[in-house]
């Protein structure tokens, strides 16, 4: 583990810009003529507390440029929000693109912020009739707020996240509708897809997303990549990461590096081929 003295960080981001997207990705920034890999994602593609992330360690191991178009806690919304990053992105030759999860988007229940989208806006008409005795006031991101909502009432919960994974299909198929080159769906998890959402349900990303719901995109995608990373490398927790004590909690929740070089592995021989 790497950190150092409390509310200070050494992990230089090199935030940048592209084109008239609103939002600052991670750097260094790459050119974006000639051929590329787009890869968008969230926290794990952006590689938060990592300082080579697996967009990066493709690019080394391949040689194709690799762009980074992760951004952190990013739900469909963020990417559907932004046509000058999906007009980018349609110039690669091949768009990475991770599993992202199914509570960060608006729904009939509730809003969330369009750029961050783990941020719990307002709870709309459905959702306080839903659960009347709840003060939504007090919630400020979405896992808090549908984890808490899950131990007031299951059955009522359920209700809510049917309507979380329908909406996600939906979206994910108009996302997938946008992009124009082939698209590598990337599953990017400490837990392998299951048939339910039960376990681990809100604990562990992609939270919500079942296998039937990745089969039922597979039409639409040149290949589902399940990375589901090792016992081993899990159990190497924050070895190798770089973050202050302020940030303990954060990064003990996210990729480690021994996993970004499992992705990386598993990314390799497809993106080489591509790079030929």
């Amino acid at each position: 583990m790497t950190y150092e003295k409390m509310g200070e960080t050494t992990l230089d981001y090199m935030p940048c810009r592209y084109g008239d997207c609103r939002l600052l990705f991670r750097g260094p920034k790459r050119t974006l003529n000639g051929g590329f890999a787009a890869f968008l994602g969230g926290t794990e593609t952006y590689g938060k507390y990592i300082s080579r992330p697996f967009p990066a360690l493709v690019e080394a191991r391949t040689g194709l440029s690799c762009v980074n178009f992760g951004w952190p806690n990013a739900g469909v919304d963020v990417f559907l929000n932004e046509p000058d990053l999906l007009r980018m992105a349609g110039a690669a030759r091949v768009v990475v693109l991770q599993v992202p999860c199914a509570q960060n988007l608006a729904n009939r229940y509730y809003a969330v912020h369009p750029r961050r989208n783990d941020r719990f806006v307002e709870a709309r008409t459905d959702l306080r009739g839903l659960f009347p005795e709840v003060d939504f006031t007090e919630f400020h991101f979405t896992r808090h707020m549908l984890s808490r909502l899950r131990r007031i009432s299951y059955r009522r919960y359920m209700t809510l996240r049917q309507e979380l994974q329908a909406v996600w299909l939906e979206r994910m198929h108009e996302l997938l509708g946008r992009i124009d080159p082939p698209v590598v769906l990337l599953w990017f998890s400490a837990h392998p897809p299951g048939r339910a959402a039960d376990r681990p349900d809100l604990e562990a990303d992609p939270a919500l997303v079942t296998d039937g719901m990745i089969n039922a995109l597979r039409g639409q995608v040149l290949q589902v990549l399940d990375v589901t990373v090792s016992a081993d490398a899990l159990a190497q927790g924050t070895e190798g990461m770089i973050f202050s004590q302020l940030e303990v909690q954060a990064a003990g929740g996210v990729m480690n590096p021994a996993a970004h070089e499992e992705a990386a592995e598993a990314l390799t021989p497809l993106m080489a081929e591509i790079a030929g």
